[in-house]
């Protein structure tokens, strides 16, 4: 595993855990109030003190490399979180260049010199993109993905790469290169997937804000686990230019982060046409000059809010996420919304879960992301099967470098994309239907939003099973974009997220309605099994 060395030394003093370690945080301005600023504050008041010069850069950076040689392996009585697949060793010099452009007065934007983390499915021009695989470890593609060089030109800086469910083919975050990831809220629990690495690492504050990757449910999953807050946006209002596919038709970027500003921040960097990908056509005309103008405090007042109950479980384990979730809607209509339950949809069911398309896609997406021309990999592995001068999944399974699980799903998606298309095409056309039952259903009811768990139930043990319900594939299989945002915390003191799913390109109030919730109940906390470092 490509990871550079770390020295650990901890304490355990009463019930306070201290961890000292060998360099120290900050040289610049900030001190020792880094190493509590990076754990507390979000990437928007992370800023606010880059402007007022009371921390730099280059001290941020520090801050958060001091939390990964502390929390990332094993400490004190904890397994460590085991988020990063690999740090970016440019990050220093990246943020003292963007620190000397601060002081000669060149401030890119809100995001200059903001530490981040990228899912390791995000293509880098200067560090191997491995999809969380032993096969890819040395995978090297000639650009950056395109969201990933527009953060960069809003001076974002990559502090490292995260860990992911391999080829984000599942939900608990477990692969051949990162291992396991472990959630920071209870370290012998999941932290989500397939975006857990960037979760994980957000929530032990290992960076500011991060990328993730969402086919069903791999950005908001491991935000809701981690309580964060996540977006998966609308299909074609961010590039997928660069990020490793698991299904062209369903997959999505989208951004991680400790508060719903940090959210809008991602967006206005990242959002907008590009030719690269030509589903992103759709948002010309359809973003704002900044999401920032729609978080008011004052959004849910006179919003209808449609209860999925669906997806409101009252099995025992369910129980605590459901009973959270009312409170939430609870906390809406406080602010002034009007609540309203929405009656079962079996129709709509129907027609989501008969739309699932990545079996379909998968061999046929990948393999045209890794034949793209200036790709870097070991000759051995493109002799494993013809054609011998390119990677395919089929080279891929044949290694056999890949952890067991997702091997067996692998080797069930070979043939799939060159096969009979007649299903394929009919699971598309259930998909179309699925858009229209979900578009007509929100105007009956004239809602803003359908509002319902994340997931059914807290993150589960370590080598359990998560189950995910079906909540996920309602956005991901239709299209719609939807935000979760903490919504507490349940008797085990796991996180627990609330969805607002509304209308393509329907971000801002998304946004607007998600802000108001936030502030009105601020409910994050930090974990406490990864503390400010002394």
């Amino acid at each position: 595993m490509a990871r550079r060395s770390r020295r650990t030394a901890a304490l355990v003093v009463g019930a306070v855990l201290l961890v000292t370690t060998a360099a120290p945080v900050e040289a610049a301005p900030g001190g020792r109030e880094a190493a509590d600023w990076v754990v507390d504050l979000d990437a928007t008041a992370l800023g606010e003190l880059l402007a007022q010069g009371r921390v730099t850069s280059v001290g941020l950076v520090k801050a958060y490399r001091a939390r990964i040689d502390a929390y990332e392996e094993a400490y004190a009585d904890q397994p460590g979180v085991n988020a990063v697949i690999r740090e970016d060793p440019q990050a220093l010099a990246v943020a003292a260049r963007l620190d000397a452009e601060r002081r000669h007065g060149h401030v890119r934007g809100p995001l200059h010199g903001i530490p981040i983390l990228l899912k390791d499915n995000y293509d880098t021009a200067d560090l191997p993109t491995s999809n969380g695989s032993l096969a890819l470890r040395h995978w090297r593609t000639a650009d950056d993905a395109e969201q990933v060089e527009r953060l960069r030109d809003a001076g974002a800086i990559v502090v490292a790469k995260t860990n992911l469910h391999e080829f984000a083919s599942g939900v608990e975050t477990i692969s051949s290169l990162g291992g396991q990831t472990r959630n920071p809220y209870d370290q012998t629990r999941n932290p989500g997937g397939s975006s857990g690495g960037t979760g994980a690492g957000l929530a032990a504050a290992f960076g500011a804000v991060g990328l993730g990757s969402d086919t069903c449910g791999s950005v908001r999953s491991p935000a809701a686990h981690n309580s964060l807050v996540g977006l998966r946006p609308s299909l074609g209002l961010s590039s997928r230019f660069g990020i490793a596919p698991l299904s062209y038709t369903q997959d999505v970027g989208g951004p991680m982060a400790k508060s719903v500003r940090d959210v809008a921040l991602v967006l206005d960097a990242t959002v907008g046409y590009d030719p690269d990908d030509p589903s992103t056509a759709a948002s010309i005309g359809r973003t704002p000059r900044t999401y920032t103008t729609s978080l008011r405090d004052n959004a849910l007042a006179g919003a209808r809010i449609g209860v999925f109950t669906d997806f409101m479980g009252a099995t025992e384990p369910e129980r605590p996420t459901t009973s959270l979730v009312r409170a939430a809607t609870g906390d809406m209509a406080g602010q002034g919304a009007t609540i309203v339950d929405v009656p079962p949809q079996p129709a709509l069911l129907a027609a989501v879960e008969a739309s699932w398309v990545i079996n379909d896609e998968h061999e046929r997406d990948l393999n045209r992301y890794l034949a793209r021309p200036g790709s870097r990999f070991p000759h051995s592995l493109a002799r494993l099967e013809p054609p011998r001068d390119v990677v395919t999944l089929a080279d891929i399974v044949t290694s056999g470098q890949v952890t067991p699980t997702v091997l067996v799903r692998l080797k069930d998606r070979l043939g799939r994309s060159t096969g009979p298309q007649d299903a394929y095409h009919e699971r598309l056309a259930r998909r179309a239907e699925a858009q229209r039952l979900l578009a007509t259903l929100m105007a009956e009811h004239d809602l803003d939003a359908l509002v319902y768990p994340t997931v059914p139930q807290q993150a589960a043990l370590i080598g359990q099973p998560q189950p995910s319900g079906r909540s996920c594939a309602l956005a991901a299989n239709t299209g719609f974009p939807a935000l979760t945002v903490p919504a507490g915390f349940t008797p085990d003191g796991m996180p627990v997220g609330v969805e607002l799913l509304g209308t393509p390109f329907s971000e801002p109030t998304l946004l607007g309605l998600g802000f108001d919730y936030e502030q009105a109940t601020r409910h994050r906390r930090p974990p406490t099994s990864t503390p400010p470092l002394a």
